[in-house]
Formats: structure tokens, C-alpha cells, sequence
């Protein structure tokens, strides 16, 4: 209940006091045991001046930072662009198992790429690729090939071409600035969405990708919002008596399911967003909070302490009574579901502390990922490899990134101050 509590009083967010800094630099701390070793051979470039981004360095930066592949950029045995210079056999002698090279040449205002992934061992070249990438987004590009290269050799969807939104705090003596910040998955090309003297918070992508909703207490009082993150504009959308809280997008875009405790005690509701009719889903005195929705819309998830403390329950999206799903402690909160709809990933609570919990929906197995002391809000990248969260860090604010089996972790960090509440955008 503590930390329930502790996410609905503003007042406790002003505990976040330090230097913000939007750059986010993104470590390994763990990766897998046997982890792939890939080369990426530069990229070689076709055209008058230079190339404002290296691309096949962003994209073995990428391909490392997965936690899964051991990449190789330098001491190569040979310097291949295309599938004629190919030859397995130095690239098996030097321990490659994986081969990406390529090519760059300017083609007007764009840049047309094109990139080879081959199997060494069996000698096979596993697909080719040509993608004209506008000359003023080739980063966006690079994180576009390495979605590609990721699939072609785990069979699994990359997400590097994915973004976050996150929540700094920047200090000047006692007075302290909060901003909504949107970056590419590896810290780079962070953009300031929104500035406010008073606390922001949970912010959620649209599922487009091109809209937030958060809390801004800049009145003085939670209010929620939707802005749109190319353009800028926002717009108040709940601003009721009393709490409002835990905005959380319907995966069609329709509603908003939201905490409000407009009747009494904070219960989920739904807004359509369009017409701005509400529907009460939840009618207790105890504290409903942190809806989220499972992937086909049809069940909202959601923190409640009506057993007495803090535990994950299900809710049909027509309504009825709500099922509970989390038993293992005293403490489960802060849901966020895979994007194939198996797994829960929430903040298991006991005597060590706040970790991530994995529940697997089907077979009610529970699988502990993190080991720190105060972990919160997850949430599952949209290719479900990676769940992103706030941690604690020397005393500093920063985010952990764990895979969904817990065998790869990483750590985000501002160069400087603190970051917190993290969401993980769409790929669109």
C-alpha cells in the first residue's frame, strides 16, 4: 500500500530532485551466456561529402546492445560490400557466425542503402536489402535495418526502430522542472514534449505512435492530457474532482481507461475519447488504479487493494466481477502485458525489496527477472523481448532494461540527473 499510495500523491514525486539531462547512454550490464558473434563490416559510401551517421556502426551499437549478439565492428579479416566479395571461410576461421555488410550512395535528397546478412556456416546469404532513407533520418534508418537484421537471424521482430517516453527533472536550488521527453530506443535524438514546475507522470503512447496521454499536475492538481508528439498540441482530457490518474490507451484508440475518484474512492473508468462518455468499470471503496489493457482490448487489467493490499486483478472489458490473478506476495502492482497477450510483468513486493515478476497467463507460472530493491513501472517493449522500468542507481533515478526471460539487463542513465516512469512506443 505504501508504494501504491506513494504513486498518487504528488507531493512524493517531489522527492525526484536532481540535474535533468535528456541523453540517455545505454549499458550491458548482463547479457546471455553464448551470446551470437556477429561482424557488421562498415558500410562503404558512394557520394560528395560525408554522411551526417555511420549506419552500420549505429546498428552493431544496436545489435549489442540486445544483449544477444557478441558483435564484431573491428580487425576484420576483409572489408566485403556486396554478396561478390563474400567468402565464408576467414569469417568461420575469425569465430563469426553472422555476416552484415553493405553499401551507401546518395540518390537526391536520399540515401540508398543496401545490406547483405549472411550465415557463415552454412555459406548461405540469408536476404538482401535496398531502403532509400531520407539523408536527414538516416539514424531512424539505421534503426530500421537493425529491426530487419534482428529478424533475420532470431526470427523474432526488432524494436530498435521504437521509441521511449520517459519523465526527467532538472534542479536549480530549491526550485525543480519536470519534462516529458521522447527518445530513439538507444538515448539518441531526444526531443522535450512538454516543461512543467510541477510534477508529470504514467505517461502511454497512442497506438499510432503519434499521441501521449500523462498527468500534469501543473494546476496544482492531477489533470490528464493528450498531446501530440510531432506537432505539440495538447489537450486537457480529464480534469474531474478529485484524482485523475493512470491514463492507459484502448489498443483501437477509441477510450481511455483511467483511475478517478470523482465518486469517492479512485475506481477505473473508460472515456471515449471522441464523444467523452464515461463508464464506471470498477464501484469500490478500496483503491483501483494502473489499468492497462490486454492486447485484443477485451480485458483490462488493474492494481486494487481490495483484498487488503496491493494485487493485480482481470476485468472483462463488457464489465462484471473482476478475477485475481496475483497470490505469490503481499504486494503486486503496475502491470504491463506482453504484446502477445501471455505474459504480466508487474512489481512483485516482499522483504527484498520491489522486483519484476513475470506471470505466464496460461500456465500461472511465476518467474522472478530483477533483483534490485525498487523497481516500478514497466513497461513490455512492442516486440516483447524487453521490458523497460525505473530503478534506483547509487541513489539516482535512472531505468533498467531487463529481457522477458531475465538474462540480459541494461541500464539507461541521463548523463546527468534523473529519469523516471518510462513507456515504450509502438512500432509504427
Amino acid at each position: 500500500m505504501r508504494r501504491l499510495i506513494h504513486w498518487m500523491l504528488p507531493a512524493m514525486l517531489l522527492l525526484w530532485a536532481a540535474q535533468a539531462q535528456a541523453v540517455l547512454e545505454v549499458t550491458v550490464t548482463e547479457g546471455v551466456t553464448g551470446a551470437i558473434p556477429v561482424a557488421v563490416a562498415p558500410f562503404t559510401y558512394e557520394g560528395e561529402g560525408e554522411l551526417d551517421e555511420d549506419i552500420s556502426q549505429i546498428v552493431a551499437a544496436n545489435l549489442a546492445r540486445s544483449g544477444l549478439f557478441n558483435v564484431e565492428q573491428d580487425d576484420l579479416p576483409a572489408a566485403p560490400s556486396g554478396p561478390a566479395d563474400f567468402l565464408a571461410g576467414p569469417w568461420a576461421d575469425a569465430g563469426v557466425e553472422y555476416l552484415v555488410v553493405g553499401n551507401q550512395r546518395r540518390d537526391g535528397d536520399d540515401v540508398l542503402v543496401e545490406f547483405h546478412v549472411f550465415d557463415v556456416l552454412s555459406e548461405e546469404r540469408l536476404g538482401g536489402w535496398r531502403i532509400p532513407v531520407p539523408g536527414d533520418m538516416l539514424r531512424r534508418g539505421a534503426h530500421r535495418i537493425s529491426d530487419i537484421i534482428y529478424e533475420q537471424i532470431t526470427g523474432d521482430p526488432g524494436a530498435f526502430s521504437a521509441r521511449i517516453a520517459f519523465v526527467s527533472v532538472e534542479r536549480n536550488g530549491d526550485e525543480r522542472r519536470f519534462a516529458l521527453e521522447v527518445a530513439d530506443s538507444d538515448g539518441a535524438n531526444p526531443r522535450t514534449l512538454f516543461r512543467s514546475a510541477k510534477p508529470i507522470m504514467s505517461p502511454d503512447w497512442s497506438p499510432d505512435g503519434r499521441e501521449l496521454v500523462y498527468v500534469s499536475f501543473e494546476n496544482r492538481r492531477s489533470e490528464v492530457y493528450r498531446q501530440n508528439v510531432e506537432t505539440g498540441s495538447r489537450e486537457r482530457v480529464a480534469s474531474f474532482t478529485g484524482i485523475n490518474s493512470a491514463p492507459a490507451w484502448s489498443p483501437d484508440g477509441r477510450y481511455l481507461a483511467l483511475s478517478l475518484s470523482r465518486d469517492g474512492a479512485p475506481n477505473i473508468y473508460l472515456m471515449e475519447l471522441e464523444t467523452g462518455e464515461m463508464r464506471q468499470m470498477t464501484q469500490t471503496r478500496s483503491i483501483e488504479t494502473e489499468p492497462v489493457w490486454s492486447p485484443d482490448g477485451e480485458t483490462l487489467y488493474f492494481t486494487s487493494d481490495r483484498a487488503g493490499a496491493p494485487q493485480i486483478y482481470a476485468l472483462p472489458r463488457e464489465g462484471g466481477s473482476p478475477r485475481r490473478l496475483t497470490f505469490e506476495s503481499g504486494y503486486a502492482a503496475a502491470a504491463t502485458v506482453s504484446p502477445d497477450g501471455r505474459y504480466l510483468v508487474y512489481v512483485h513486493g516482499g522483504d527484498g525489496g520491489f522486483q519484476l515478476a513475470r506471470l505466464d497467463l496460461n500456465d500461472r507460472r511465476v518467474t522472478r527477472l530483477t533483483e534490485g530493491r525498487d523497481a516500478e513501472s514497466p513497461s513490455f517493449a512492442p516486440n516483447g523481448s524487453m521490458i523497460i522500468y525505473a530503478m534506483t542507481d547509487g541513489g539516482r533515478g535512472v531505468l533498467g532494461s531487463v529481457s522477458q526471460d531475465g538474462q540480459v539487463h541494461q541500464r539507461l542513465a541521463a548523463r546527468e540527473g534523473e529519469v523516471r516512469e518510462p513507456a515504450w512506443s509502438p512500432l509504427n
